[in-house]
């Protein structure tokens, strides 16, 4: 069966056969988990859409005519699942959007464990997207993921989110938007009009997929790899003079976040380094990322303690977006401590 069109799936699966639903589906399953994410700012929350619309496809088959794609009509069911999460659930921020940046390091807060923070996204290929070998595409999706254009996205309203990404990220016809959403394309087009401009408003001038190339692969991986050398190293001075001016720290589920050299500093110096830390480089969002296991007091144990999302701006570190909650890191598929043997990752 692994062979077999999308149309003969199709027929098979009608007739009850769950195992070529699994195959009709499995080739949109990854694009289609981004999508959710991209609309919901979550992986976890993107995991619960994507399951309540695979669930409405099974269940739905009889009703799909055929009329669209296979694709289209999966992405009509996994958009209103998102939409109704939507008008459920409060909407994903950055700790900018909680609260003002605070001065004192000795109180960062209780940790705020309801679902409002905005969260990473590992970095994969969507297995099986349309145009995922073409850089063109490749690229366009991976700006889509950026954590400011995810965090952008929150501020709008569902059917205004949903709109912006089928039209631009997915470059689905206005026609077919409209018929995703059960609307016109009209309704479609100026929707879109007023998604761009607010997002517009709330993002950088430059993707960062644009910052990167502009220091090229070779300057990445200086910047990266001196950046967790002088982590590992506890070397504040060395890891301000890669950091911009204005730079942010950010550290949900802890209310707590730090800007500036000065400020991001003192914390580096009164909290951060009370343990040694070890690092192992990975990518989250389209941008540099690496894991953080903080030493154990016994010193023999690293244990893992957030994932980091550094942020680009003209060759410097803009914004360390640090996530420290354990459901989270579950996603990136790492181990949960560094044996002693293996404490320092090479890179």
């Amino acid at each position: 069966m692994d062979t077999l069109p999308e149309s003969e799936l199709l027929v098979a699966a009608r007739r009850g056969d769950p195992a070529a639903f699994e195959q009709l589906v499995s080739r949109h399953r990854r694009e289609l988990y981004a999508h959710c994410y991209r609309m919901l700012g979550s992986v976890q929350d993107a995991e619960d859409a994507l399951q309540e619309s695979l669930l409405g496809a099974w269940r739905g088959l009889a009703n799909f005519e055929g009329r669209g794609s296979v694709r289209a009509w999966l992405y009509q069911i996994t958009t209103n699942a998102c939409l109704r999460l939507i008008s459920r659930r409060p909407r994903r921020i950055l700790s900018p959007d909680y609260g003002p940046p605070r001065r004192n390091t000795d109180d960062l807060g209780d940790p705020v464990t309801e679902p409002i923070w905005l969260e990473p996204w590992p970095d994969d290929e969507p297995a099986g997207a349309p145009g995922a070998v073409d850089p063109a595409a490749r690229y366009l999706r991976r700006e889509s993921v950026e954590l400011a254009f995810v965090a952008a996205l929150q501020h709008l309203p569902g059917t205004q989110r949903a709109v912006l990404i089928l039209r631009e990220v997915l470059e689905f016809p206005s026609a077919d938007v409209a018929r995703i959403l059960d609307t016109t394309p009209p309704a479609v087009n100026s929707a879109l009009q007023r998604a761009r401009k607010a997002v517009r408003q709330r993002v950088p001038e430059t993707t960062q997929q644009a910052e990167l190339d502009a220091i090229g692969t070779r300057g990445q991986r200086e910047l990266v790899d001196a950046f967790m050398r002088a982590w590992e190293r506890a070397d504040v001075a060395a890891l301000l003079d890669l950091l911009a001016e204005d730079a942010r720290f950010t550290m949900p589920p802890l209310p707590a976040w730090f800007r500036g050299q000065e400020d991001i500093g003192r914390f580096f110096t009164d909290q951060m380094f009370r343990a040694p830390w070890r690092l192992v480089p990975l990518g989250a969002n389209g941008q540099p990322a690496f894991a953080g296991y903080r030493g154990e007091a016994a010193g023999d144990r690293f244990r893992l303690a957030g994932i980091n999302v550094l942020a680009i701006r003209t060759g410097r570190i803009a914004w360390i977006a640090s996530f420290l909650d354990p459901d989270v890191h579950r996603h990136f598929g790492l181990p949960s401590e560094l044996p002693p043997d293996d404490s320092r990752t090479e890179r």
